[in-house]
């Protein structure tokens, strides 16, 4: 007997449920919305619209006026597509128990297959008056099945992003029911007082206005608080993790005397700039500290963090710990270690250098070396977080280009102890991204770069001027100056076989345009021994033209080279541009980069106007985050910054500095989040974000 009432209950949504158990999905559709990124009935109410309609609600034919935007609901009584008019034209009579109103579809034989006689449809429109008859000129329109009660609400509300197997209207069909279960299906996160002080709308009025907006006031409405909520979710992640590092773990405080900063400082042979002595001052603060360093220094090409990462290494060294210094490829590992050479020639501090290419005996010798604790300082690729690699006492970690690495990948070298932490890029990263890819990092800035360096001038070159800029480029190579040509692709036989590829570009201007000069090829797929002899013989000035491909982004740093073409050079974002130009310009001379583009967009030509504009990286990465967007600056997955589904980062900046208050001082009252009052928050917290900020520990 209450068999069918449990049937019932077990039907009833829950935010876990798997949406194939949902009214008009199964197993086929619920393949194609897994392809969407949607496996349950939660990821299927944050499936949010892509756009909104607004359609008037719908009244009785004899009760239209002309002038009158109005929606209507009637049998079709006749169809006629009239091809042989000048504007060919498809005319339907709509008919309700009120009177009959003319429909009209200009160029509208494509719908001789979807209306027909019979069919009941909704229409909305603008209404006029022709030979003294009502008709509505191409409205808007939705062909109704027999149970149309919620007529209005189906044609009006969200435009949901759609597949061939699966269209918006089918989309909103299956989340319309869910708007009526929203109490068992959305727990609100914050009291009424929070909310009314703050302008928020509760949670469950947010879901339902945000699918099926009453109207576009309420739809601004539902759009603020679910913005509010993404973003204040994310900043509460990024302050658990800020706060579990700062509380619960413990580093071995460094001690900096006179003694030891004096005898740092002697390792370079120049005074260091007033930038450079702020953030050392700042990273010291942090390391004398028992609390692990959780530091990022951002500085632009050639502002000299190296020399800031140098000496924080040699204070974990001189209070007796190992170093890891890790970069994202073998070219920047081994520039950093040639770096360190330069500066500790003839020091006592050992030094080694780890790469992929390291095997056999050489290797098992230094690992035995390194937990050991003979070797200071340990430079290295992702290398360095293989299982085998034991340090005995690791103090630091330097890791530069941070976003390069996954979040998984960073955790990894800390996983037996708890070293300070100090992150390197040269890649400016705008305020806002700072805030959320690297939230939970206390930021240092290199602004300015050291003095004596040369200018870099930079100009757009298109196809009529190439000769030109051939003859400027051989008057600088005969001037014994060298260049770097730089490709978008490796080879032409990769995918867009039209893009100028290295290889080729390589035999052709070695052959064709600079045969009087050393011309050599330079990627990412050459045996390390030869892409280190290259680079080597690039630095000694036996190599007058490198062709290669975005390699060469970061680690090289050839005071010589005073020369930076960019082939194809709107295939690349700004960032990319900006670190490329960054390779010249680090002697004396004066240096150019030379943007070689055909753009035809735009965007392409806004992109590559800035460069010749700025030389700021920090103009130039806002200017690219506007354009592109955080995920396409730094792969998301790479960085560790959430998706987010409704949020934007730069548009919402004014809610985001709100929400990440506001969770930043709920962590300060309850790390735990173990309050009564906060367990609904906990829950959002660990559903959402809980993997890709790694909170499973909060649990």
């Amino acid at each position: 007997m209450d068999s069918p009432r449990v049937e019932k209950d077990e039907a009833r949504p829950t935010p876990s449920m798997p949406v194939r158990f949902l009214k008009g999905v199964g197993p086929a559709r619920a393949a194609v919305f897994a392809q969407l990124g949607v496996n349950t009935v939660a990821d299927l109410l944050e499936y949010f619209p892509r756009d909104w309609i607004f359609a008037p609600p719908s009244v009785k034919i004899d009760s239209l006026r002309p002038g009158q935007t109005a929606s209507i609901i009637g049998m079709v009584e006749s169809t006629d597509y009239q091809s042989f008019r000048r504007t060919p034209m498809f005319e339907a009579m709509l008919s309700d128990e009120t009177g009959l109103c003319r429909i009209v579809w200009f160029h509208g034989g494509y719908l001789q297959k979807q209306l027909r006689p019979g069919q009941i449809i909704m229409a909305s429109g603008k209404v006029t008056l022709y030979r003294h008859q009502l008709q509505m000129t191409n409205p808007k329109f939705l062909v109704l099945d027999e149970h149309h009660a919620r007529a209005d609400e189906f044609f009006s509300g969200g435009v949901y992003p759609a597949t061939a197997a699966l269209g918006s209207r089918r989309i909103k069909r299956i989340i319309r029911p869910l708007l009526d279960s929203l109490d068992c299906l959305v727990n609100e996160l914050h009291d009424e007082d929070f909310l009314k002080k703050n302008r928020l709308v509760g949670r469950k009025d947010a879901f339902a206005w945000i699918h099926l907006p009453p109207d576009e006031k309420k739809l601004g409405l539902a759009k603020r608080r679910l913005k509010y909520d993404e973003l204040f979710l994310m900043q509460l992640g990024l302050a658990l993790r800020r706060f579990r590092m700062r509380h619960f773990a413990d580093a071995t405080p460094f001690r900096c005397t006179e003694t030891t900063d004096r005898r740092i400082r002697r390792r370079f042979p120049f005074l260091l700039t007033e930038d450079q002595d702020g953030c050392i001052a700042e990273i010291v603060a942090d390391m004398s500290a028992s609390k692990p360093m959780n530091r990022l220094l951002q500085g632009d090409v050639g502002s000299g963090k190296t020399v800031v990462a140098l000496y924080a290494a040699l204070l974990a060294v001189a209070n007796k710990t190992q170093v890891a210094i890790m970069a994202p490829t073998e070219i920047l590992a081994s520039q950093h270690f040639l770096s360190i050479e330069r500066y500790l020639k003839g020091s006592d501090v050992k030094r080694a250098l780890i790469t992929g290419g390291l095997t056999g005996k050489k290797r098992t010798q230094l690992l035995d070396e390194i937990s050991q604790g003979a070797v200071d300082i340990v430079v290295g690729t992702v290398a360095l977080l293989e299982q085998d690699i034991e340090f005995q006492n690791l103090g630091l970690v330097v890791i530069d280009e941070q976003h390069k690495f996954g979040v998984e990948q960073r955790a990894r070298i800390r996983k037996r102890t708890t070293p300070h932490c100090l992150v390197m890029t040269a890649t400016p990263i705008p305020r806002t991204l700072a805030m959320t890819a690297f939230g939970d990092l206390d930021v240092s800035v290199i602004r300015r770069c050291p003095p004596g360096r040369g200018a870099v001038i930079t100009r757009r070159v298109d196809r009529r001027d190439r000769p030109r800029a051939y003859d400027f480029i051989r008057e600088r190579l005969r001037a014994k100056k060298q260049a770097y040509f730089v490709y978008p692709r490796i080879s032409g036989l990769e995918q867009d076989s039209d893009v100028l590829a290295a290889t080729d570009e390589w035999k052709n201007l070695s052959a064709n345009v600079f045969p009087e000069f050393t011309v050599e090829l330079l990627h990412g797929r050459m045996p390390s021994a030869r892409k280190q002899q290259i680079m080597s013989d690039f630095r000694k000035g036996k190599i007058d033209v490198l062709v290669s491909t975005v390699v060469v982004e970061v680690g090289l740093d050839v005071p010589n080279a005073t020369i930076m073409v960019v082939e194809e050079a709107d295939r690349f974002g700004l960032a990319q541009l900006h670190q490329l130009r960054g390779r010249i310009g680090r002697g004396q001379s004066k240096s150019y980069c030379l943007l070689f583009a055909e753009a035809e967009s735009e965007i392409a030509a806004s992109r590559l106007e800035i460069m010749t504009r700025s030389s700021d990286g920090f103009e130039i990465a806002e200017h690219d985050l506007r354009l592109r967007g955080p995920g396409e600056m730094f792969s998301t997955r790479q960085h560790g910054l959430p998706d987010l589904k409704i949020a934007n980062i730069i548009e919402d900046y004014e809610l985001l500095l709100m929400a990440r208050k506001h969770a930043f001082e709920l962590v300060e009252k309850d790390p735990m989040l173990a309050e009564p009052d906060h367990k609904n928050i906990r829950r959002a917290l660990l559903e959402k974000f809980g993997d890709s900020l790694g909170l499973a520990d909060v649990a």
